[in-house]
């Protein structure tokens, strides 16, 4: 377990390209078009990877400020990515025309524009799964294990650097 928080920051920024290339691969080898909440949902790992570079070339220490940033990061993550499995499931909906559903409407202003804004893909139609599990459940599930071993990390470093 020590070797896991010896390299946790490099584990990380792995995860994130191994994550980020996963999805890009996706996209542009197997053009699956991501959602807008897929989207969002890359912006956590877009994150890590350029704060750990930031962090790893100019301070080159481990910096509890740099846990704390990816902390962050990962529930801006977590949050989308719950979100969107709650929208694949059908159990909430997703942001203002990622839902697929045009809204009643009396007018036909109102209608042109919501058919106008109507983004292709739809966030609750699951284009790709594997064992069962969609990719927004991976996502999520990767970024809980992540999140968890985090925050472990962070209390471990703080209770280290108490101890000195």
């Amino acid at each position: 377990m020590s070797h896991l928080y010896k390299y946790w920051g490099i584990e990380v920024f792995i995860l994130s390209i191994l994550a980020i290339s996963s999805a890009l691969i996706a996209e542009h080898v197997f053009k699956l078009v991501p959602c807008q909440m897929c989207l969002h949902q890359r912006y956590t790992y877009y994150f890590i990877i350029i704060i750990f570079l930031i962090f790893y070339f100019i301070k080159k220490t481990s910096n509890i400020f740099l846990y704390l940033l990816i902390e962050f990061s990962i529930f801006y993550g977590l949050f989308y990515s719950i979100w969107h499995v709650a929208v694949e499931r059908k159990i909430l909906k997703g942001p203002q025309g990622c839902s697929g559903g045009i809204e009643k409407t009396s007018s036909t202003d109102i209608l042109k524009e919501q058919i106008l804004n109507q983004r292709i893909v739809d966030c609750s139609n699951i284009t790709w799964e594997i064992f069962g599990m969609s990719a927004a459940l991976i996502n999520t599930i990767l970024l809980l294990i992540i999140v968890f071993f985090n925050s472990m990390f962070i209390i471990r470093m703080y209770y280290d650097k108490e101890k000195k």
